[in-house]
């Protein structure tokens, strides 16, 4: 009986002390609570060790709980769900994560958190459960517990399922494959007549319509030969700005015609040609051009070629050499001749059959058609209403033309085509594939999309990473310099340092930093475009003035393109677009600038201009005269003495509203100007070269014999860039 009534007035004492600490837990919001039972002072200890298997400590906290449910939030409950499982022992994490979140995925309670860091940088007085972490301090935590990490992003690219398309396997079925036509790319230095080389195989006149007879475009015209065979040629151009076009057509060509000029011989973009074709794999046949001109010497370009592993056929090499003259038309059937007879002994043949395989060779944006893009055909039969892929944008081919313009309904491999039907413009040298469906197209256009995003952000992570890195150095490095010093001092420090920040309003931060250019390019071609930024790529003067491209694209100046560069205080270079009167008025109204060219060198020496008018004016010295100390005395004014110099002029004339200096032993002593310059007793404004004067300073100097006097007036002189864009 007694030890039933003590059993109950045990657990009356024990549900009274979990009772009173839940209220105190109530009051404190203590969001780690763990919960003990307490034992009252009333009772002696002994009795719970007595008897441990009549306390149902579970039971009686459960139930308190019960009848204390109006105490629980929505945070506890929160904190109340089942945590994340670990898969042995790795840890997923992510940039940014809270306290909370990682011990949630690490399994354990906030307190291991904060023991893992007790020896870290981090202040753990301020540290709370909703703190966040960088990244380092995660993957310490996660080390420090003997767990692994891995990145969450990582998990999802695998789990991510592939869905590009993918050229066919090849056919080797003879009965399958049929002949095609040559791809035949013309290169060679600039001005060499390539263009007029085609002109004259296809009785046109390409060059005439090129602005400056410079050909800035690639070209895929087909010419048909008196024999009936057909040659499908890449007009390339061969100005130095262009280097990405050439390589572009050396990859979609079998076989590749080298002009080199007889007179010039072997130049610059001949040896670039060359390295490009053996880059390629591609046969050259050589052309030696200009052979009608009396200072010609064909012999001479061919022995210049051998230093260039280009041997020709009479020095017991594999490559032709023809001479020719594009101009008069001369030799110009044995050049197409000798070029069929390759292509035979190449053996070019196509699979016109099934899905159809392509290159994009040019694009641009036609007002009329929208985006349009030239391409040769390498397998497969291209028709109206077939769905392709290039790049990150697809079509449903609306209509196709010729090179003349006209529409065609079928396209085989080795024909080059224009296509219309393109959602978005792509990119000059995309590989274009054929696809089942539109719903087909979009998953591709979806994947590489995709896998785009997740090449861009792991360089932006890296380049984050390396950008937190370095601010944390610097911080720390200024935290020790600081560290001796009090918090008072530390606020006083860092105020003067960012005290001309703090005054000063938006607008005038931005304009700090004057020598910047923002710049936009708009052209005609996506190929125009991309030999613009590649000049561009190679701007190395930031010391001088920051170039800054801030957008670019296709098409005429548009009213976007302005307010772009009125947001950028920047400048709109156009090459081969136009832009409407309206626009012209726009600019003008918000001060832009629109410069328009037509030839690719012109827009970089305006783009030159615009950088050398961003660059501040340097101070130039024009010497005007030269006189030499032939005696030294002195005059008293007052109380003092002013050293004079007798000097005589040597050369040009001194005159007394100019500045001066004076030279001792080569160095510059003195700058500044003269207090008095007399001849004999009168004081005079100018002294000629031979004359003897006495002058002296606005500054006590004492002369010495043989001094120089230099009379010179400063010129403001405007700074070039140093800048070589190589052309």
């Amino acid at each position: 009986m007694n030890r039933g009534l003590i059993l109950k007035f045990e657990n009356l004492v024990q549900l009274h002390g979990a009772c009173r600490q839940l209220c105190t837990l109530s009051y404190r919001k203590v969001n780690r609570a763990q919960w003990k039972p307490v034992q009252s002072s009333a009772h002696p200890v002994w009795s719970v060790l007595l008897y441990p298997q009549f306390w149902q400590k579970d039971k009686l906290i459960s139930i308190t709980l019960s009848q204390h449910r109006h105490l629980a939030t929505k945070e506890e409950t929160k904190k109340k769900k089942k945590k994340v499982p670990l898969i042995k022992g790795e840890v997923e994490i992510r940039q940014k994560m809270t306290v909370e979140e990682l011990a949630r995925a690490m399994g354990k309670d906030i307190d291991h958190i904060y023991e893992a860091l007790l020896y870290t940088d981090i202040d753990l007085d301020s540290l709370e459960p909703d703190s966040i972490l960088y990244e380092d301090h995660i993957k310490l935590i996660v080390k420090k517990s003997g767990m692994k990490y891995k990145s969450a992003k990582l998990r999802e690219e695998k789990e991510r399922e592939n869905t590009d398309a993918v050229k066919r396997q090849a056919v080797n079925y003879p009965a399958v494959l049929t002949p095609r036509p040559p791809v035949v790319t013309i290169l060679g230095h600039v001005d060499h007549g390539k263009t007029t080389l085609l002109d004259s195989l296809r009785k046109t006149q390409v060059a005439s319509m090129e602005a400056g007879g410079i050909t800035q475009h690639i070209g895929v015209p087909q010419v048909h030969l008196p024999s009936g065979e057909k040659i499908t040629f890449l007009d390339t151009p061969g100005h130095a700005a262009f280097s990405a076009m050439r390589a572009r057509g050396t990859h979609v060509t079998d076989i590749v015609i080298l002009v080199v000029a007889a007179e010039d011989g072997v130049m610059q973009q001949t040896i670039e040609s060359i390295q490009h074709a053996k880059n390629a794999g591609v046969p050259l046949i050589l052309a030696i051009n200009k052979c009608d001109k009396p200072e010609a010497d064909p012999e001479r370009v061919k022995k210049e070629l051998l230093a260039h592993d280009v041997v020709c056929e009479e020095f017991g090499g594999e490559v032709q050499a023809v001479n020719i003259s594009a101009l008069k038309g001369e030799n110009l059937m044995v050049l197409a001749e000798a070029t069929v007879a390759l292509a035979e002994m190449l053996e070019l043949k196509a699979d016109p059959t099934g899905l159809v395989e392509g290159t994009v060779i040019e694009s641009r944006k036609d007002k009329g058609k929208g985006p349009v893009t030239t391409a040769i055909i390498q397998r497969g039969t291209l028709r109206k209403g077939c769905v392709l892929v290039a790049g990150k944008t697809w079509a449903k081919v609306r209509f196709m033309f010729d090179e003349n313009g006209k529409v065609v309904d079928a396209a085989s491999p080795g024909i080059p085509v224009e296509i219309m039907g393109w959602k978005e413009v792509p990119s000059a040298g995309d590989e274009i594939l054929e696809v089942e469906s539109e719903q087909r197209a979009h998953e591709v256009v979806a994947w590489r999309t995709y896998v785009e995003q997740q090449e861009r952000m792991k360089r932006d992570v890296e380049v984050i990473e390396a950008k937190q890195k370095e601010h944390r150095m610097e911080y720390e490095k200024r935290q020790q310099k600081l560290a001796h010093l009090t918090w008072r001092q530390r606020k006083a420090v860092l105020y003067k340092a960012n005290k001309h920040l703090m005054f000063s309003k938006p607008k005038e931060r931005t304009e700090m930093d004057k020598n910047v250019l923002s710049v936009i390019v708009k052209g005609d071609v996506d190929g125009s475009v991309e030999a613009i930024l590649n000049i561009l790529d190679s701007y190395d003067a930031d010391d001088e003035c920051k170039l800054d491209v801030i957008h670019f694209g296709m098409g005429d100046i548009s009213e976007t393109d302005i307010s772009l560069a009125e947001a950028f205080n920047g400048v709109v270079f156009g090459f081969s677009v136009k832009a409407n009167d309206s626009i012209k008025q726009l600019a003008a109204k918000k001060g832009i600038k629109i410069k328009l060219h037509n030839i690719i060198y012109k827009l970089i020496e305006d783009l030159k201009d615009e950088l050398n008018s961003r660059l501040p004016p340097t101070v130039a010295e024009n010497t005007v005269g030269e006189a030499s100390v032939l005696d030294i005395f002195s005059v008293t004014a007052g109380k003092n003495k002013i050293p004079v110099a007798g000097c005589r002029v040597q050369k040009g004339l001194l005159d007394k509203k100019m500045k001066f200096k004076l030279l001792r032993n080569g160095d510059v002593i003195w700058k500044g100007s003269l207090s008095s310059l007399k001849h004999h007793k009168d004081d005079v404004q100018v002294i000629k070269t031979g004359m003897d004067c006495g002058l002296s300073l606005d500054k006590y100097i004492e002369f010495n014999i043989g001094d120089e006097i230099i009379c010179y007036e400063e010129k403001e002189v405007q700074q070039t860039t140093s800048w070589d864009p190589g052309f």
